[in-house]
């Protein structure tokens, strides 16, 4: 009987972690520290160690900092299953970009980082659909269903422009504040000092220069009734890494990351 109740207690114990362990990564709580040579760390994990001292905890609503990786082994690479998804969007590009004054390629370089074509993507801090919107500024931007491609860009979109209208054009600010908030960027007076925003940065603009910078053609002769490829979602792992999974489907991949950083997929039997 005593064995029984320490087992109790036990599982008790660990699922009380569990949950506690939810409570302190939920999506927009930041941690803020410092190492030894004065270097911001910003996650939205607690770390440990002696070589990092914890500055301060933060909630930022907007927020979307974490590690972003080439969805293969260079920056125009998208992971096979969604391939076909790669223009599947264009012409709601093409629409989100007209009525909202923005650059159709700064837009698809943005969703290519984020989602990589992927509508059902979420990612480590809670960021939903291909433009990755946090809940907060989805229910800003009246987006119901941020999984729903044509208002998870619309609402991508309306967010970008108000961003580059505030920061006077300035689309590094505009990108730093799409990432880490519109707080941070005001904060720092600039692109926070966040490895995470910095390569977020350098990443979108890398992708629209190389990629995107001469916009997108609408080919009204496309398939217009093939359907993007199914989604996957992402979860943390122990390292903020996102581990995709696929939804059940009759086929399903499995989607693994590979000792580069890069990530694949494989079929899998269900």
């Amino acid at each position: 009987m005593k064995i029984l109740n320490k087992i109790a207690l036990l599982s008790l114990y660990c699922c009380g972690s569990c949950l506690w362990i939810a409570s302190v990564t939920h999506a927009g709580q930041i941690y803020t520290y410092e190492d030894r040579n004065g270097t911001p760390l910003l996650t939205n994990r607690k770390q440990s160690g002696p070589h990092l001292t914890k500055v301060k905890v933060t909630y930022y609503a907007d927020s979307n900092i974490h590690s972003y990786h080439n969805w293969g082994g260079s920056e125009a690479a998208v992971l096979p299953s969604y391939s076909k998804n790669k223009d599947a969007f264009d012409q709601m590009i093409h629409h989100a970009a007209q009525q909202h004054g923005l650059s159709e390629g700064l837009i698809k370089a943005i969703m290519h980082t984020e989602s990589g074509f992927n509508s059902n993507a979420r990612s480590p801090v809670g960021a939903q659909g291909l433009m990755q919107l946090m809940p907060a500024t989805a229910k800003r931007f009246n987006v119901s269903n941020p999984y729903d491609p044509q208002q998870n860009i619309l609402g991508g979109a309306k967010y970008l422009s108000l961003l580059l209208k505030r920061y006077s054009g300035n689309t590094h600010l505009a990108l730093a504040a799409y990432n880490a908030g519109e707080g941070n960027v005001d904060k720092y007076g600039g692109v926070p000092p966040f490895r995470e925003t910095q390569d977020y940065v350098r990443r979108v603009m890398s992708r629209y220069n190389n990629l995107y910078a001469s916009g997108i053609r609408i080919d009204s002769a496309k398939d217009k009734d093939s359907e993007p490829a199914s989604a996957i979602t992402s979860t943390a792992t122990k390292n903020s890494s996102p581990v995709f999974t696929s939804h059940k489907t009759a086929s399903s991949r499995k989607i693994i990351q590979l000792s580069n950083g890069t990530f694949t997929d494989i079929a899998v039997r269900n």
